[in-house]
């Protein structure tokens, strides 16, 4: 799978997981860690950054979801990250 496949699922599996409810989207989240490693590639560094980032922000609505914040999660910082990675592995 490409780096832009890869980036593309999972902006695409973010924006699916932020309508589903909090142990659903919970679980969705936990399928894309694997996505969001690094494979050792000859990446750039601003795409190996880019996909640090969007992994960090993933984790962060992920532990939010997890500790039931009566807050809403930080889809947006995700999905921006996501969107960021994304523009640079094309």
């Amino acid at each position: 799978m490409s780096e832009q496949d890869k980036a593309r699922h999972v902006f695409q599996a973010l924006k699916t997981a932020e309508a589903a409810e909090p142990q659903a989207a919970l679980a969705m989240l936990n399928g894309l860690i694997e996505l969001t490693r690094g494979g050792g590639d000859d990446q750039s560094i601003e795409i190996d950054e880019a996909r640090a980032s969007a992994f960090l922000a993933i984790c962060e609505v992920g532990k939010a979801l997890h500790r039931g914040k009566p807050s809403p999660p930080p889809w947006t910082g995700a999905i921006a990250a996501t969107e960021r990675w994304l523009a640079l592995a094309k």
